[in-house]
């Protein structure tokens, strides 16, 4: 069993004469763990650090600059949420973030299409007017970014290297989310469960850890992986809907984040890179030798896959925020 996650380098994929050497590490990295340290991406070290700046500088404003931006006032799951406003596997998360989409109208739910509700404008602190400027741009550049590592995994697969595009098209479902876990003291009355065990529930995700911070752990077997920070890498790994498009040959893993201890706090900036929310991921027609790997996509009473992102991505969204979910969409419940 492995004890550290893979490290992957992004620019041996531009020169042909390793580019099938980063496809396979890829593949076998995803078929094995689900998750990976990418480096080569081309995101400079300034902007890494541009981002961790603003985001202690969001965390710090005044709680009221913060409440005014309050996701429970958000249809669409937008905004900040408090301390302990958010959960997984119905137990408290101990921390504090505010998530940022893509700005668009807010979305009106149909009998056919209730996920349209996902679409809606941000909340933006009047107080720190260029935390929008530095996210957007943010969120431009990761799109490419993992719209590069998905050409590669359609290659690593044996597919055209476009097999993916059409389910994201013009309109992906983006996300990113400026995170705070803080200090604490031990023992507290909500454990140690800064977020639970969880999968995400769309394609990819880019995770930026802030140096030094450690408790994000990835399931492996019987255990546990200490993901800790390595230094201008991301955390990158798959949701379930590249599982259900491989049929469980790429593996959608359980993660979790531990409490800081007492004295200290974290910063992470994970992005989510998702198909438009009607979009659905083709079920692939693998390579025999890959196919014969396949383990079936793996099904849960409690978390039942959807094979359209929108239904997959609101599922995950009720259950988590059922402040938000009671108030603006009490017919979408239960």
């Amino acid at each position: 069993m492995t004890s550290t996650l893979p490290v992957l380098d992004l620019s041996l994929a531009e020169d042909p004469a390793s580019a099938e050497e980063f496809r396979t590490a890829l593949r076998e990295a995803t078929i094995e763990v689900g998750f990976f340290y990418l480096v080569g991406h081309g995101i400079s070290q300034e902007r890494i650090d541009e981002m961790f700046e603003i985001s202690r500088r969001f965390f710090a404003l005044p709680l009221p600059d913060k409440e005014r931006l309050a996701m429970l006032e958000s249809p669409a799951f937008h905004g900040w949420t408090r301390l302990g406003g958010e959960l997984t596997q119905d137990e408290v998360d101990w921390r504090e973030q505010i998530d940022i989409g893509p700005e668009r109208p807010q979305g009106v739910a149909t009998a056919a299409e209730p996920w349209r509700v996902l679409d809606g404008p941000n909340s933006w602190p009047e107080a720190l007017p260029e935390l929008r400027a530095v996210t957007e741009a943010w969120m431009r550049d990761l799109t490419e970014v993992g719209r590069r590592l998905l050409r590669e995994w359609a290659l690593a697969l044996g597919q055209s290297p476009d097999v993916f595009e059409a389910a994201f098209g013009t309109d992906p479902s983006l996300l990113l989310k400026l995170v705070r876990y803080p200090a604490v003291d031990n023992p507290k009355p909500e454990g140690d469960q800064g977020v639970g065990a969880h999968k995400d529930p769309g394609v990819l995700t880019l995770l930026l850890l802030e140096e030094g911070s450690t408790g994000l752990q990835v399931r492996h077997g019987d255990g546990w992986i200490e993901a800790d920070p390595l230094p201008g890498a991301f955390v990158v790994n798959i949701g379930e809907m590249l599982e259900i498009a491989t049929d469980g040959l790429l593996v959608a893993t359980d993660h979790r984040v531990l409490s800081p201890q007492a004295g200290t706090e974290r910063i992470s900036i994970p992005f989510f890179l998702n198909p438009a929310l009607a979009g659905r991921l083709p079920v692939l027609q693998l390579p025999e030798d890959l196919a014969a790997r396949a383990r079936g996509v793996s099904q849960d009473e409690r978390n039942v896959l959807h094979a359209t992102f929108g239904a997959n991505m609101l599922k995950a969204r009720l259950r988590a925020h059922p402040d938000v979910a009671a108030r603006h969409h009490p017919q979408l419940v239960g």
